[in-house]
């Protein structure tokens, strides 16, 4: 399975994104919240975190596989939960999630029902069947995960590889992503993950301002 696909942002529209990875264009579907963020970045290298799934009938045998990006693996994660609800399917949660996933899942944890019936199909009794399932499930998602997300999403690859890295040797992820960015601003030259990190510890430890 495709989890990170990285490429030049050919075209996009309100639901998919067309990305250029060496002479292979992927066809990317996206909820509705990345169009806007998106949209300044046609001709440039992104990165996006993917699941994959199968649309169609299989007893009829015309399954048709599609691809999902999302800017972060935690807004993958959230996504997984909120299509365990009973009634949201691939394409329903796709259309709905116009708002950042922090404000959906602020909405779910503290039972704002007015705001996801705002969103796209979601109506008063599948609100309140979101919040009765997922209640208490998502405060991770529903703090700072929008912010982070957008920070992210501007990372290289190196950067990604040095992120994972500081994460695997138990650096928390908010804080590695804003070393990172503090790190490239200083040393625009460093373009690998091997350099980085070295880098990123030095600036935490204080021997470099």
């Amino acid at each position: 399975m495709i989890a990170r696909i990285e490429g030049k942002l050919v075209s996009l529209d309100s639901d998919t994104a067309l990305m250029q990875i060496g002479q292979i264009c992927y066809e990317i579907l996206l909820p509705g919240y990345m169009a806007n963020f998106l949209s300044g970045k046609i001709g440039q290298d992104i990165t996006l975190c993917t699941m994959e799934y199968y649309e169609g009938n299989i007893a009829g045998g015309n399954l048709v596989p599609q691809m999902i990006g999302f800017l972060t693996d935690g807004e993958k994660e959230f996504f997984r939960r909120y299509t365990s609800v009973s009634g949201i399917g691939i394409k329903k949660a796709l259309k709905s999630l116009v708002l950042p996933i922090a404000t959906i899942a602020s909405a779910v944890e503290n039972g704002d029902e007015k705001t996801l019936i705002a969103l796209p199909g979601i109506g008063k009794r599948l609100a309140q069947h979101i919040i009765a399932e997922l209640k208490g499930k998502l405060a991770d998602f529903a703090i700072g995960e929008s912010a982070k997300g957008l920070q992210e999403a501007a990372f290289a690859g190196y950067q990604f590889e040095a992120l994972e890295i500081l994460i695997a040797w138990g650096e928390k992820r908010i804080e590695a992503t804003e070393l990172i960015i503090l790190a490239c601003r200083k040393h625009p030259q460093i373009k690998s993950a091997e350099e980085l990190v070295p880098l990123v510890y030095r600036i935490k430890q204080g021997i470099e301002v």
